[in-house]
């Protein structure tokens, strides 16, 4: 092959040359000269080491000389400076600094208005900080160590390049050429490549942006060129440290300086600056938390990135950036790192770690965030959100406090779970969400104890949850609901005997439903084993009297209570629709705890539901509020409706199932309240309101059949478990929150008092027989 030259600095007389000028700098091209001709820096190069040689000239011609003020000459052979120069010019311009990825957090809200971390979520861990918060002494380590001319040069070092390229090319070391500039435009490209969600477009991007080729080389010489007229140099240095990439998922100085040293980018020490700058010059080579590796770790004082800190001091010390007492102290002081991991995933919020995961499902999944799924955890994960959430820490703790307390994590007669969940009447904001088990979302992890689930007891499945519990008897509300709609009085009674032939059931969407040739045939029977008789719809309330719901059931239509069950949010937790049968009058769909919170709180905010939120409001970069889902609040069944349900479901507290957790709930306030058992005891609730916070606790077979009224923990029933819950979380909750009196129910629901009349005076026994007193009146029906 040809012969190719090229001249650093002045190279007079070689062969002939013609001279151009662009924007003010003199670039002079050599032709080709006979093999052998007098140079006075010349090598003759083949093959690979050609194409690396041509490359170096190449962008040397295109753009290294032209448009950025230096002096040094290059001479070319076998290009044309006009053509170069043209295809230099067609090339974008520059790139924009854009806000980074950063992590997102997840915070609670403390009763003094303070937050708590609660979680911190990232692909990449960075600190995005501003110029004042980098160490003086990391600016100059990054300027002596990797571009010296850094303040000379318009974003391509000449000199750098070409005494790199040579010393690589004589055998030497592999010198790296690049200048700051160059080095944040590379970076850039590739940030951008990780915002792509398909994975061959990524790996294409990737590949692009990073792949040693003269066109990639000259790219970005011109895209920074265009950053360095755009940005001052401080601008450009400052998003150089954020950007860098520092070993794994360590991005940014001040990422790095907290994980290496448990520090902030402000106050490294020299030496630190100096490791932390050598890292970026190859990090897998130099970074510090491989303490195993046997060419840079414990064992050796890290002697590699010793080796390069080293460099860089000496470096400092030569361009004047520290004094010579200042090096000196510098070099013989051992490298040691001080590795700090950061927290990441909902495991770091350990009891309040299920409501997090809800927290990072809303996020995941819910349209304001993103179109799609892949953009939305793209900006979950990326987006450098600061999450504000709904959780009340002073609520949160009473429910964490008393659920260690009373249910263990791991019962050995049975796979026990049990969740408390509490939401603000009228608003929807979940303020309370945990259960007795310790989360981790990690299989390995849950592998090694039955305390560990990635299951969240409290929401549905698409949330994360489980595909929901047979509520009981907390379902018969809305049969009630749908009793006082069409019109029907709490005081009404109706057959309610245990027996095997219902007959038929209406039902306006699948037509009449009929049980009594099922084998073995339909039977239900009441939790106490009442004989029903004719229960009023109160007493059956009262009560939870299951034959009463059913009887209630037969006048009314059984599309019409699941539709009533649906205006107030509920929904089976597994996303099927709600099943709507005689049986299911007394709670045999799946449901999630939080949806009977949330329709409990719609009971108590006079019949208006209002859906759950997890999120007050986000903070991304800048200080910018970022769009959260709002709460949709609708009217579920008229407020007249609502009070008759109310009134009911206050006997339940002061006289009827609830009684006990209502005693022992201090300070008092008005609540309404319905229990709920399932067949063999296996899942047992309570549920209940005041007119400011709605409460949920149920204790539930995850898997098998336990049946709670058999089985204790300690000396303690299972089954009573919730009632000794429930009243420490609504105590606190009434104290914060208070409460006020439910709506008047209207005269035409309201049950008449019971009469009783006094018996009659007796004769006397030596007066005549005075004529008969009439007879006592009877008592009117109902109590």
């Amino acid at each position: 092959m040809t012969n190719m030259t090229f001249s650093y600095e002045l190279c007079a007389g070689v062969g002939s040359r013609t001279g151009w000028t662009y924007l003010g700098v003199n670039v002079v091209q050599v032709t080709e000269v006979p093999s052998g001709a007098a140079l006075s820096w010349r090598r003759t190069f083949h093959g690979a080491l050609g194409g690396l040689l041509g490359f170096v000239a190449m962008s040397a011609a295109a753009g290294v000389l032209v448009a950025v003020s230096v002096t040094p000459v290059v001479a070319l052979s076998g290009l044309a400076a006009t053509n170069t120069i043209s295809v230099f010019e067609n090339l974008p311009g520059y790139v924009n600094i854009e806000t980074l990825s950063q992590k997102s957090d997840i915070f609670a809200t403390r009763s003094d208005g303070s937050v708590e971390l609660l979680a911190s979520f990232y692909d990449q861990n960075r600190i995005e900080v501003g110029w004042d918060a980098i160490s003086q002494f990391a600016k100059d380590a990054a300027v002596s160590g990797e571009d010296p001319r850094f303040y000379e040069h318009g974003g391509v070092d000449l000199q750098g390049t070409l005494r790199a390229t040579a010393t690589t090319v004589a055998g030497g070391n592999t010198q790296g050429g690049s200048s700051i500039t160059q080095q944040y435009v590379k970076n850039v490209l590739v940030q951008k490549c990780e915002l792509l969600t398909d994975q061959r477009a990524h790996d294409a991007c990737y590949t692009a942006a990073t792949k040693t080729t003269p066109d990639r080389k000259l790219k970005e010489m011109r895209l920074a060129i265009g950053v360095e007229k755009k940005y001052s140099k401080h601008d450009i240095l400052q998003q150089y440290f954020n950007i860098t990439g520092f070993g794994g998922t360590v991005y940014g100085i001040e990422a790095a300086a907290n994980y290496y040293f448990n520090t902030t980018a402000a106050n490294l020490t020299l030496p630190q600056a100096a490791s932390l700058v050598a890292i970026v010059n190859n990090p897998v080579k130099f970074q510090l938390d491989k303490p195993a590796s046997e060419t840079n770790g414990a064992a050796n004082g890290y002697a590699a990135n010793k080796q390069r800190r080293d460099y860089i001091l000496r470096e400092m010390l030569r361009y004047q950036k520290i004094s010579q007492a200042d090096y000196d102290a510098a070099v013989v002081a051992p490298v040691e790192p001080v590795i700090t991991e950061p927290s990441t995933g909902c495991q770091t919020a350990l009891a309040n770690a299920f409501f997090c995961d809800y927290v990072t499902k809303i996020l995941q999944t819910d349209p304001t965030f993103g179109a799609d799924a892949a953009t939305r955890m793209l900006n979950f994960r990326r987006g450098g959100y600061d999450v504000y959430t709904t959780l009340d820490l002073d609520v949160q703790n009473a429910a964490v406090t008393t659920m260690n307390q009373q249910v263990p994590k791991v019962y050995a007669g049975g796979d026990v779970g049990a969740v408390i969940t509490s939401v603000q009447v009228g608003t929807g904001r979940v303020l309370a969400m945990t259960q007795n088990k310790d989360y981790s979302q990690d299989p390995a992890v849950q592998a090694t104890g039955a305390n560990y689930t990635g299951i969240n007891y409290a929401t549905d499945y698409a949330e994360g949850g489980s595909s929901g519990f047979q509520p009981g008897s907390t379902y018969k509300v809305f049969t009630l609901a749908e009793w006082v709609k069409e019109g029907h009085s709490l005081n009404e009674r109706v057959d309610s005997r245990r027996k095997a032939n219902w007959g038929n059931f209406q039902d306006s969407c699948l037509g009449p439903q009929n049980y009594d040739k099922e084998k073995p045939p339909w039977n239900p029977r009441n939790d106490a084993n009442e004989s029903g008789a004719n229960y009023s719809a109160l007493q059956a309330t009262v009560g939870s009297i299951n034959t009463g719901f059913i009887g209630m059931a037969k006048r009314l239509d059984l599309c019409g209570i699941r539709q009533t069950a649906e205006a107030f949010g509920v929904h089976r937790a597994d996303g099927n629709p709600l099943l709507q049968s005689a049986a299911s009058v007394i709670g045999t769909n799946e449901v999630a705890p939080l949806t009977m919170a949330v329709a409990f709180a719609g009971i108590a905010n006079k019949g208006v539901t209002c859906s759950p939120i997890a999120i007050d409001r986000i903070v991304g970069p800048g200080g910018v509020e970022i769009p959260v889902p709002p709460s949709t609040c609708t009217q579920s069944v008229d407020s007249t409706v609502a009070a008759g349900m109310a009134y009911a479901m206050r006997r339940v507290m002061t006289g009827g199932t609830g009684q006990t957790s209502n005693a022992n709930t201090r300070p008092s306030v008005p609540m309404i309240g319905k229990t709920g058992t399932t067949d063999g005891a296996k899942d047992t609730w309570m549920s209940g309101a005041s007119t400011k916070v709605a409460t949920v606790v149920a204790v539930v077979s995850v898997t098998g059949t336990l049946s709670q009224r058999r089985q204790y923990f300690g000396r303690d029933q299972i089954a009573t478990a919730r009632h000794r819950m429930w009243p420490v979380v609504m105590s606190v909750v009434n104290a914060k929150y208070g409460g006020d009196a439910f709506e008047e129910l209207a005269p035409k629901y309201i049950p008449p008092p019971v009469v009783v009349a006094p018996p009659a005076p007796a004769p006397p026994p030596p007066a005549p027989a005075p004529p008969a007193p009439p007879d006592a009146a009877p008592a009117p029906p109902g109590q």
